[in-house]
């Protein structure tokens, strides 16, 4: 293949992926990630449907004052409805009104859905089909047809699954998509069937496959090096059932490892940035190990892997983490041996060399963890844990007590209320503060203690907050681990996100250890960026 070849990358997210349960997205946040795509350099995006809601009517009509750079927009529909002349059905009449450069048109391949799910013969549809991209090329739209079931049909009824295609290009459709509707074909299937199209069509081929069987990226890379030059999917696959074909890993494989050409060229460096857009966006969670941009995806946590990549990173890495916009990752666990937190804390703190600290440090996580710790996603309490070790930790309050009440009456809301009372220097703070649960009040209160003593703390945020039953044999006494995710803002404006744990028997305190470890790591950096501002005071 040349490695001039150029692959056009179509999304699908606003749509396609839409259709995935639990993504969910407002008007605002198909234009927020719009927006995001055309910097990435996406050929198309797909707004919607806007013959089926009026959400997607609105986002055709606003989405124009974007001004987007590098992608067309494409409304998505359905050919014309049996009995009823193209520029008569409201579905066409919606399409055009919409306004895009791009129609995208679904239509019939199988000749048994023809029948026995629109209820029309095999030639009817044929007709819908050319009727509908025929009117959607006169209204000067470029017509990309997709055709639902092609590889089911290929193997059924070839003859009819290749007419179909004929019909949609004899009509002036510029792109032929091949669909894996129902995400069952196999890599050698569909490379087979592309070869087939490319021999009978002078069309731009294209790709459109699910990942019902895993292997949706496979298939869309066996239908390109077949000859497909056009790949639909969606941003980290969503879709339904098992999601769509993954945008992400398919353009990181085709630029890297076959050297094809798509996007821009700064675009590789921004996947792992709109990975994450796009799931902060829908409020959903991030998927560590996904490929090329998951926060696992560049992340070693035994001893031995951590050593060989310290001298080789090609020794547990296929590719460099920055190519793809991620980072780097030294995960620290009972696994871990003193490189990994050599690695992770011995530049940081000059330890590189101190093997006694580092196995010190080594050998008090380990036994944390015998007790239900996890550092993974605890990073800043390991830090914690190791300046208590080496001497560099601060401590800015003492606990007296705290007191948590829950009020519950019957017919109405539970009620939350948290005391707190501490010392802070000579100063005893002693603050009251209701909730929306036991948690939200303790750091209601908290919050309430330290503010007259330390303005930073309202530059830090809880973002995130899990539980887990470490031992669950011991049902309603079992023992848990809270794992809070925070986000502090720096005084020069720089966010950091990191994570603080707790384990206790009581919910409650567990949390409350996760909620101090998070204030103590954000004051002592605090401190620590004003001492480094202001040498010598």
């Amino acid at each position: 293949m040349s490695e001039q070849r150029r692959i056009e990358i179509y999304d699908t997210t606003l749509r396609d992926g839409t259709q995935g349960e639990g993504f969910n997205l407002s008007l605002q946040d198909k234009l927020a990630i719009a927006q995001k795509l055309d910097e990435l350099g996406v050929d198309y995006i797909e707004g919607g449907f806007p013959g089926s809601n009026e959400k997607d009517r609105a986002f055709f009509q606003d989405v124009r004052e974007l001004k987007l750079k590098n992608a067309k927009i494409c409304a998505f529909g359905m050919t014309r409805r049996r009995g009823v002349k193209a520029e008569e059905d409201p579905n066409m009449k919606a399409l055009l009104d919409a306004q895009t450069p791009v129609v995208t048109l679904v239509g019939k391949t199988s000749d048994y859905q023809v029948k026995a799910v629109l209820n029309v013969t095999p030639e009817e549809n044929l007709a819908m089909i050319a009727d509908s991209v025929a009117l959607m090329r006169s209204a000067g739209r470029q017509v990309v047809y997709d055709a639902e079931h092609f590889f089911d049909t290929m193997r059924s009824n070839p003859q009819y699954a290749i007419q179909t295609l004929v019909a949609a290009h004899e009509a002036g459709a510029s792109v032929l998509c091949l669909c894996d509707t129902n995400g069952g074909t196999m890599p050698e299937q569909i490379a087979e069937a592309v070869a087939q199209v490319k021999k009978q069509t002078s069309a731009r081929i294209g790709i459109h496959t699910h990942n019902d069987a895993g292997l949706a990226i496979a298939n869309a890379l066996s239908a390109i090096r077949a000859g497909a030059a056009h790949a639909q999917g969606t941003i980290n696959g969503v879709g339904e059932r098992c999601g769509n074909m993954d945008l992400l890993p398919l353009i990181a494989n085709l630029r890297l490892k076959y050297k094809l050409d798509c996007l821009r060229e700064d675009s590789l460096k921004r996947l792992t940035e709109v990975s994450r857009h796009v799931y902060e966006t829908a409020n959903m969670n991030l998927s560590p190990g996904q490929p090329y941009v998951g926060s696992s995806a560049f992340a070693h946590k035994g001893g031995m892997h951590v050593q060989a990549v310290q001298k080789d990173v090609s020794t547990y890495e296929h590719v460099s983490p920055e190519e793809v916009g991620n980072s780097r990752r030294i995960l620290i666990s009972e696994l871990s041996g003193v490189s990994n937190i050599a690695n992770k804390a011995g530049r940081k703190f000059d330890l590189e060399n101190d093997k006694t600290t580092l196995r010190n440090v080594l050998e008090q996580m380990k036994n944390l963890e015998n007790q239900g710790y996890q550092f993974e996603a605890a990073e800043a309490s390991f830090e914690l844990l190791l300046r208590r070790e080496i001497g560099r930790y601060q401590r800015f309050f003492e606990l007296d007590y705290y007191r948590v009440s829950v009020l519950k009456q019957a017919g109405g809301p539970a009620v939350s209320e948290a005391t707190v009372k501490l010392r802070v220097g000579s100063t005893l703070e002693h603050r009251v503060a209701e909730g929306d649960g036991p948690v939200n009040a303790l750091d209601g209160a908290l919050r309430r203690a330290l503010r007259p003593h330390y303005a930073a703390i309202e530059r830090v945020h809880l973002i995130d907050y899990k539980v887990r039953v470490i031992n669950s044999k011991d049902e309603t006494a079992a023992s848990v681990r809270v794992v809070i995710e925070c986000r502090r803002t720096s005084p020069s404006g720089a966010k950091e996100t990191f994570g603080t744990i707790g384990v206790s028997q009581n919910i409650i305190d567990a949390s409350w250890q996760a909620l101090v470890d998070a204030y103590e790591y954000h004051l002592i950096h605090e401190q620590e960026a004003t001492e480094a501002a202001n040498p010598g005071r």
